[in-house]
């Protein structure tokens, strides 16, 4: 669920970006028919997706969260993380966030057949919502736990994410300040300017 974070540390190819974006939506066996460059971004995507659950700043973000969210807890974290990373993108990427984005819009627009079913039926909406900018926005990271909670097949209180992490804000910056730090040692993404800042 973390899309602007896979998007920021693959490697910066249009194809392996594609597939960081698309990683979400391929499970299981991966089609070899897809271009190489588009493997290694899924491959990317499901190495950082691995990496975080054995992260401890991930670790610790889940567990300040309220514990009756259960297995939710991840997604809270991944999206609060990709919400810290937009509003503190400058200290993070030398290249402005709606340049980026705007980037990954295209991308996505001129190659609608690489595309799964469940990312085509939601990409005019995204667009027309700016989604990887209007991460930085609360009432927007509320309206995407609305949607992720009527999703899920149970009940579940992720509706009502945007309070923990109004309640844990402190500790889930420091959290993700410290994520982003070890993934400059594992992935080795654009450098930091001024590492551990935020704004």
């Amino acid at each position: 669920m973390n899309h602007l974070l896979h998007l920021y540390l693959v490697d910066p190819l249009p194809d392996a970006r594609l597939g960081a974006l698309i990683g979400d939506y391929i499970k299981g066996r991966l089609d070899r028919n897809l271009p190489a460059g588009v493997l290694q971004g899924i491959i990317h995507h499901r190495r950082l997706d691995s990496f975080a659950q054995t992260s401890a700043a991930f670790r610790r973000s889940k567990q300040r969260l309220n514990p009756d969210l259960g297995l939710c807890r991840g997604i809270l974290v991944d999206i609060a993380y990709d919400h810290f990373l937009a509003q503190n993108w400058r200290i993070y990427h030398p290249q402005p966030l709606e340049q980026f984005a705007a980037s990954i819009y295209r991308l996505v627009k001129d190659n609608p057949n690489l595309l799964p079913n469940a990312l085509r039926r939601q990409l005019p909406r995204m667009l027309a919502a700016n989604w990887l900018v209007s991460l930085r926005h609360l009432d927007h990271i509320e309206i995407i736990l609305q949607r992720l909670s009527r999703r899920l097949s149970r009940a579940n209180l992720l509706a009502d994410g945007t309070k923990q992490l109004m309640r844990h804000r402190q500790g889930l910056e420091a959290d993700f300040s410290a994520f982003m730090m070890e993934t400059q040692l594992f992935f080795h993404p654009v450098p930091i300017s001024h590492p551990g800042i935020l704004h």
